[in-house]
């Protein structure tokens, strides 16, 4: 009965449907983007190979939002600690020229620290005006060895290509982002490498006592740390997505059932007078919209895959991850949106009388 009344009328069902495969697209490919990019930022930062960040004191976990404050003659202080093997001063520079990045500017340390690149094609910087850039960056903006691109108002020729997962993205010279920003012998990150990863927290204290009001983190808790409640005001984002996304599968939902118990009024009459129950006449009507709950939810993942690949392959910067856990979450939310837009209609529809049901035209 159920898959003939939703066969009966397959416009509204297909757009129903739809509607909610929206809701759960909506929810899985931008949670999906916040996640990626937060994790795949953190993951870069890891790629460095230190084990220690020390930032300035009240410094946000997303090195887009710290501020080049410590002065570059604190690396002597850092170098001088017996559990300390590297350090490797790093000033940022964050660019939105076609998208939000941040620019690393180093000098030969960061090299020592890494291990070296990973290249791909070219050279290192040799010039204030050169910059080394990753793979997925090259490809997103088509850039190859020797063309010059615009960062910063400022004209920069490419040297070389490196393997991404190393920190940022664009690499600079120091002295070349330090005369762009006017911010010369400041950086905003210090890459600490330990000679002994097991001595990682007593380093971690022994920098604590050093610097008294730095910030001083743990690279793999960083992670752990890119969360909604730690970067401001991504949780309200989250929260007001799964909102506008429940809410337009509430009203989809209404519109749809309310609209097919008009059409259905006879129907239901019939089904009264043969002694069907008012709960029968409810659980008639959930069962339909859990059923379009169920295919919305289907066609919804399936479409956030593919929609994942194809951004993919169109912007090769923007990592979309799509987890289980929300996966299952998008699935409740739709089944929720479903109850409760079709609550009102299936009273509607259990109330009706059946002589004026039989009745109606």
């Amino acid at each position: 009965m159920i898959v003939a009344g939703l066969h009966a009328r397959p416009v509204r069902t297909a757009v129903t449907v739809l509607a909610v495969a929206l809701e759960v697209l909506l929810i899985l490919v931008v949670i999906g983007l916040t996640t990626g990019i937060t994790n795949e930022t953190a993951r870069r930062t890891e790629g460095v190979g230190a084990e220690i960040m020390v930032q300035p004191a009240d410094s946000s976990v997303i090195l887009a939002l710290s501020e080049n404050s410590m002065p570059i003659a604190i690396g002597d202080r850092l170098r001088s600690l017996p559990g300390v093997k590297t350090v490797a001063p790093v000033q940022l520079k964050m660019s939105v020229h076609g998208g939000i990045e941040v620019i690393y500017g180093i000098d030969a340390t960061f090299s020592e620290l890494t291990g070296g690149f990973l290249w791909h094609q070219g050279r290192m910087f040799n010039a204030p005006d050169e910059i080394v850039v990753d793979d997925l960056w090259a490809k997103a903006k088509s850039a190859k060895v020797g063309n010059t691109v615009e960062l910063l108002n400022h004209n920069f020729k490419v040297t070389g290509i490196v393997e991404h997962g190393q920190g940022a993205r664009v690499f600079i010279s120091m002295d070349g982002l330090s005369a762009l920003t006017g911010q010369k012998g400041r950086v905003g990150v210090f890459y600490v490498k330990v000679k002994d990863p097991d001595q990682i927290r007593a380093v971690i204290a022994e920098v604590e006592e050093l610097l008294p009001g730095y910030t001083v983190r743990d690279v793999k808790d960083l992670e752990s740390l890119m969360t909604s409640s730690n970067i401001p005001g991504l949780g309200a984002f989250i929260n007001a997505v799964v909102i506008i996304a429940l809410c337009v599968g509430i009203l989809v939902i209404f519109l749809s059932m309310y609209t097919t118990i008009t059409e259905r009024t006879r129907e239901i009459g019939i089904l009264r007078s043969l002694g069907a129950s008012k709960r029968f006449i409810i659980g008639l009507i959930f069962q339909e919209t859990v059923m379009i709950c169920i295919l919305g939810v289907v066609v919804g993942t399936i479409s956030s895959f593919l929609l994942q690949r194809i951004l993919k392959d169109l912007f090769p910067t923007l990592f979309i991850e799509i987890t289980g856990w929300w996966m299952v979450r998008a699935a409740i939310f739709a089944l929720v949106s479903g109850v409760v837009g079709s609550f009102y209609p299936s009273l509607k529809a259990a109330r009706q009388d059946p002589v004026d049901a039989l009745a109606y035209e």
